[in-house]
């Protein structure tokens, strides 16, 4: 089984719609999703209602999921850990216990624009339109990360 973790900071936004919408995408008994944040103060929370109602409108469902904390032991679990900005991936990178570690994560956007090292930004202060734009960005790039896996 192939597990890959989605990152952004709270863990009520951007991770848990890219989570939503790679499961929406994959066969759940080949391929596992989770997502987590870098900080703590969100943890056991529902998503942000914006990101629970921009995947509904898209037929996906976030409620089942809550908020947790990313953690070290998360590299011993996971196989891919994409994130969602530069601040989050060296957050995450900082914590890597070795190289093979390091290997495994990476910016979610450089799955459709390789190597351009861009962000998904913030939405959470951004407006109702932010999540629709953060949803597109995200299902563009779970798109290529499924192919990817389905490919390998």
């Amino acid at each position: 089984m192939t597990k890959i973790l989605m990152v952004c900071l709270g863990n009520i936004c951007r991770s848990p719609l890219a989570e939503g919408i790679l499961k929406s995408k994959v066969n759940g008994e080949t391929i596992f999703v989770d997502s987590a944040g870098t900080g703590a103060w969100h943890s056991g929370s529902l998503p942000d209602k914006r990101s629970i109602a921009i995947a509904k409108k898209y037929g996906i469902d976030l409620t089942s999921q809550r908020a947790r904390v990313f953690s070290p032991e998360d590299f011993d679990h996971f196989d891919h850990i994409y994130v969602m900005d530069q601040s989050n991936y060296k957050t995450v990178c900082r914590l890597a216990p070795n190289e093979k570690a390091l290997e495994k994560v990476q910016l979610i956007l450089n799955e459709i624009y390789p190597d351009k090292n861009m962000e998904v930004p913030d939405p959470y202060y951004g407006g109702d339109s932010g999540f629709d734009d953060v949803y597109q960005m995200l299902n563009e790039a779970c798109e290529k990360i499924k192919m990817k896996i389905e490919n390998a």
